[in-house]
């Protein structure tokens, strides 16, 4: 081999090594104009933003969760607590490079909450707008996207879950916090024709 290939062969494995990085800060820097045109696009209804966000999100999961396991090789949890301990430790950390916090589990531990780090990286470089009724401040949930990729992942493994923010610092809360609750646990189903 010579030193020309071998350099070049070397260039491609950083890239390969690089570019979920890359993808990660491509996708958080371009975000916001994600947001914002939904908002444009529905006339500021940030409730209809906020449902959009969260569609978007739950599509984002159901594929998400297929690269979560091949690269972890994580296999079934047998609790719906060690489920959030995967989310947290490892989910979080391999897409967004953050380890959120769990906290606040109910007595039947059903449900919990994840407070993300400050600064969340969806929102890093924003600042929302400071409208005349400060409409934007109560209605919209600019990281709702996180709660439906959260909610699709799940559902993929086998698990309900109502996923919501609670709190987020972007809103002027002391900490963005996510409130994941346990419905019900998801039968295997065989696909019709596969008995």
């Amino acid at each position: 081999m010579s030193k020309s290939s071998n350099n070049r062969y070397n260039g491609d494995d950083i890239w390969k090594n690089n570019t979920e990085k890359i993808n990660s800060e491509l996708f958080t820097l371009t975000y916001g104009s994600i947001v914002s045109q939904l908002c444009r696009d529905f006339n500021h209804n940030y409730h209809e933003v906020n449902n959009q966000l969260d569609k978007m999100g739950y599509n984002i999961g159901l594929r998400l969760i297929e690269e979560f396991l091949a690269k972890t090789g994580v296999g079934r949890c047998s609790t719906f607590k060690e489920t959030v301990e995967v989310i947290s430790k490892l989910g979080f950390k391999i897409f967004l490079n953050i380890t959120p916090q769990i906290e606040n589990w109910s007595s039947d531990n059903k449900s919990c909450s994840l407070i993300l780090p400050d600064p969340n990286p969806l929102t890093e470089f924003v600042e929302l707008p400071n409208l005349k009724d400060a409409e934007i401040l109560k209605e919209l949930w600019y990281s709702q996207i996180l709660c439906g990729v959260l909610r699709g992942a799940l559902q993929m493994v086998q698990l309900d879950v109502d996923v919501n923010f609670v709190k987020d610092t972007l809103r002027g809360d002391d900490k963005t916090e996510i409130r994941l609750k346990l419905n019900k646990f998801l039968k295997d189903e065989v696909p019709a024709g596969e008995d």
